[in-house]
């Protein structure tokens, strides 16, 4: 089984900018001497927009070159990553990609890319999932929901973000889990997806735990798929907590255009590895909802082999591919 190396918990902070670590180091060919164009595949405001742009604070400082985001949704992020590798491979545009998205997409549709197109070269932090309602709902606990479901097999309805995504493989292992039948609706991103609950065209979202700390009281969280609490919501129950075996996320990550040389790949790697290294950084993600991790270049092919494998097993069953 791979072995995933968290990061220890934020560092105390107060450091001056004496003691602050030098920036990346340029290579021999000045790279790189020029902002990064980081291009995020869903709608702003959502998790993978919230983590991008929580790294591109230090890019200036770690990198010494700034890092500009920009948005191409879509597809529950299929279009941007069909279009990755028209792009050019320079290492100076990079994509942020999505476990389990990136491995289901391909399986279950024709979406113009396969998971080995994907040329990631660093995933730097897992999000685990959760159940919301809004503040004012009738459902108090994830016990109410489940009971409302079990009334009315089909009628309750969770937002999510994409087809055949992490979202959509979690409602329908909630369902199996807890004996009920609902219905998913897939929006573009998590951001159209909580801006449907909160509008009341759905009952319940499957989400982020960084959603649930985006929204605050907006939101109630009713249960969240991880071993143990997080931090950053220490009122939410586990789906454990409650009796239910249900555990489960996104991993994020960065990837280049396939046709990006090996060095340059290594190069990116090292840099999404050394923003991830910064106590400031860390303490950020944590505080967001984000579990940091460190998955290098090298470790890609072996991770993506047991993520896929996982997911396989997990999407068969479940009717989302047919394969």
């Amino acid at each position: 089984m791979f072995t995933r190396r968290l990061f220890a918990g934020a560092l105390a902070l107060g450091a001056t900018s004496l003691m602050l670590a030098p920036a990346f180091a340029q290579t021999s060919d000045g790279y790189p001497d020029k902002p990064i164009n980081y291009i995020v595949v869903f709608n702003a405001g959502g998790a993978s927009d919230l983590a991008a742009r929580m790294q591109q604070k230090y890019f200036e400082e770690e990198i010494g070159v700034p890092a500009v985001v920009q948005y191409m949704p879509g597809g529950g992020g299929a279009q941007g990553w069909a279009r990755l590798n028209s792009m050019e491979p320079d290492g100076y545009t990079i994509m942020g990609t999505n476990l389990p998205h990136n491995i289901l997409q391909p399986m279950a549709a024709d979406v113009g890319y396969q998971t080995e197109d994907i040329a990631t070269v660093n995933f730097f932090q897992y999000t685990p999932s959760i159940v919301v309602v809004p503040n004012d709902s009738q459902f108090k606990t994830l016990d109410d929901l489940i009971a409302y479901a079990k009334e009315n097999p089909g009628s309750l309805t969770f937002s999510g973000s994409g087809s055949n995504s992490g979202d959509q493989v979690m409602k329908e292992r909630f369902d199996q889990v807890t004996g009920v039948t609902t219905t998913y609706i897939p929006f573009s991103g998590t951001s159209p997806a909580t801006a449907a609950l909160l509008g009341n065209q759905v009952q319940a979202s499957v989400t982020y735990t960084t959603e649930g700390v985006n929204q605050g009281d907006q939101l109630r969280v009713l249960a969240v798929a991880a071993e143990e609490r997080l931090p950053a919501l220490p009122d939410a129950p586990t789906f454990k907590d409650l009796g239910y075996d249900l555990v489960g996320g996104a991993y994020r990550g960065v990837a280049v255009p396939n046709g990006t040389p090996e060095e340059r790949r290594e190069e990116v790697s090292e840099m999404v590895s050394k923003i991830s290294e910064n106590a400031k950084f860390k303490q950020e993600m944590e505080q967001a909802g984000f579990v940091p991790i460190d998955i290098t270049y090298s470790e890609i092919p072996d991770f993506i082999a047991e993520q896929t494998k996982i997911y396989t097993s997990v999407a068969k069953p479940l009717g989302l591919i047919d394969k």
